[in-house]
């Protein structure tokens, strides 16, 4: 068996983790291995904005994971895309920046996360950012490395979606990333100049010209390694083939809510019963390991639209395809540099709410399945979601085989919070579309249908036809409790040398989609492994 040497394994190349593989490679003293089960992001289709509707379903660079039969969704699995590629997620999601709240991250520290708050977290979502575009420089950053810019591509459509929020109440935000998240606005994207910015593009592929960084690909981690309670490394698979690489000082895993519970478990790390049901020796008893698994569930409302200006119509086109292409090549512009949601809102189902609880994407185009392609006629769609959800679920291992995907317990719309919070949600949806500006654009409602009208009709609608907006998290959260499986350094409970940087650590779901919150995270990890705090600046 071959053997590598480093003083750093990072598992898993996706948001977090590209960036403290470049943070902790800075210092030219250390060596740094990461390791990424995908290949490199060399397919087109992660570099054009729109591509992520090839890349949602390719399995060249996503583990296309499904949840387990949900009695609850009707019996159905749903589809759980996650990027399997240098950047992870980040190179195949609909590339929106949304921070959060500040309640969110204040929410944190409440529950005995030191260095968590808002305030603590500021200094690190400015350092990574590279904001092209306004905003306040007080909260928004200029000099980061991942670019966020504003969506240039503003149709009729879109103009009408925004002009109906406002009718109803819901008022103009062009920053939602800015001191106030409540309002209407066009959504920002990591990207620039019409290209998508990963955080392999932004973070990783600089730093791999270091010398003391090395990147291997192809490497499906299998074990974390341990001598007593310390991890001193990683055993991975590729190409048929085992290596380990030894850490002189840390294993920090970066692999997502899915991926980072799977390979914990594997390794010993885990609900001791579980562990022992698939034959694995317990090294600690960690029973939070793969609990309080939390996504947000959206829910779509599809219209057919009255004049053919709709991405479904350029698709249906020879034509219209061929000059969209060709709008790209030479100028970066057109429906190809569209992200997955044009115009956001973020509102209150209930105005006595101190901050917005449910979501919106408003999207150009229509479909009923990202496999299945576009709806064959002009349409368009509008989605809702709740922000902090109450129903929680769980990850578990189906065999001690690491090639075995585990089995995902979403358990969604459990609590009677989410489902009615949906459903208000859902009665906006129809409030927004019959506003003047978007009756003129609606030939009528496809999907759920003008049938389904009571709450219960809509609820039923929300179970046979939901799904996840991908944002799953929360499966080895940081905490104090007994159920918490890092401290607020995102050190392992009870061993040494374990490390873990991803959406899995968070205590709760931000409010929005979790990309932005992830780098952050992966910013605040290399700090606290290099014993250093950024401090806001006065």
């Amino acid at each position: 068996m071959q053997t590598i040497e480093a003083d750093y394994i990072v598992v898993g190349a996706g948001s977090a983790g590209c960036v403290v593989a470049a943070r902790l490679s800075e210092d030219p003293s250390v060596r740094v291995v990461v390791l990424e089960a995908g290949g490199e992001d060399r397919s087109p289709w992660i570099h054009i904005p729109l591509g992520y509707g090839k890349t949602i379903t390719d399995s060249r660079v996503n583990w296309c994971y499904e949840t387990e039969p949900d009695a609850a969704m009707a019996g159905r699995r749903i589809f759980w895309p996650r990027g399997k590629v240098l950047g992870g997620s980040s190179s195949i999601n609909g590339l929106l920046y949304v921070r959060g709240q500040a309640e969110d991250f204040d929410h944190w520290r409440q529950l005995g996360n030191v260095g968590w708050s808002y305030e603590d977290l500021l200094p690190y979502f400015k350092r990574s950012e590279g904001r092209i575009g306004p905003g306040d420089d007080s909260v928004r950053g200029r000099g980061g490395a991942l670019a966020v810019s504003d969506l240039l591509d503003r149709n009729p459509l879109s103009e009408a979606y925004v002009a109906a929020a406002e009718a109803i109440g819901i008022p103009r935000n062009d920053d939602y990333n800015g001191r106030v998240q409540e309002g209407v606005g066009y959504y920002q994207t990591t990207s620039r100049n019409g290209r998508r910015c990963s955080a392999a593009v932004a973070f990783l592929r600089p730093a791999m010209k270091r010398g003391n960084l090395r990147v291997i690909t192809r490497a499906h981690a299998e074990r974390v390694l341990f001598a007593g309670r310390r991890a001193v490394g990683v055993s991975f698979s590729q190409g048929g083939e085992r290596t380990t690489v030894r850490a002189t000082r840390e294993v920090i895993l970066c692999g997502g809510a899915i991926n980072t519970p799977q390979l914990m478990m594997l390794s010993g790390l885990g609900p001791a019963a579980h562990l022992a049901g698939h034959g694995i020796e317990t090294v600690h008893d960690l029973p939070g390991v793969g609990q309080n698994l939390q996504d947000h569930f959206q829910i779509r409302f599809v219209y057919r639209c009255t004049q053919p200006i709709t991405v479904n119509d350029i698709m249906m086109s020879r034509v219209k395809m061929a000059r969209m292409g060709l709008q790209y090549a030479l100028f970066r512009t057109g429906p190809l540099t569209v992200s997955a949601g044009q115009v956001g809102i973020f509102a209150k189902t209930r105005p006595e709410m101190e901050v917005p609880d449910i979501q919106f994407h408003f999207i150009g185009f229509s479909n009923d399945r990202p496999a299945e392609g576009l709806h064959k006629f002009s349409g368009f769609t509008q989605n809702v979601c709740q922000l902090r959800p109450e129903s929680r679920g769980e990850i578990l291992l189906k065999s001690a085989d690491p090639m075995v995907y585990p089995a995902i317990h979403a358990n969604y719309l459990a609590a009677e919070l989410d489902r009615t919070t949906l459903v208000e949600g859902m009665k906006m949806c129809r409030r927004l579309a019959d506003q003047p500006s978007m009756r003129r654009y609606i030939a009528s409602e496809y999907l759920p249908g003008e049938a389904v009208q009571s709450d219960e009709a809509l609820l039923d609608y929300a179970r046979n036809y939901g799904g996840s907006i991908f944002h799953p998290c929360g499966t080895a959260k940081m905490g104090r409790d007994p159920m918490a499986v890092v401290d607020d350094r995102l050190l392992v409970h009870g061993i040494d040398g374990l490390r873990v940087a991803d959406a899995s650590i968070m205590p709760t779901v931000v409010s929005g989609n979790t990309n932005a919150a992830c780098i952050m995270i992966g910013e605040k990890c290399a700090d606290l492994v290099r014993g250093q705090s950024l401090q806001r600046a006065a």
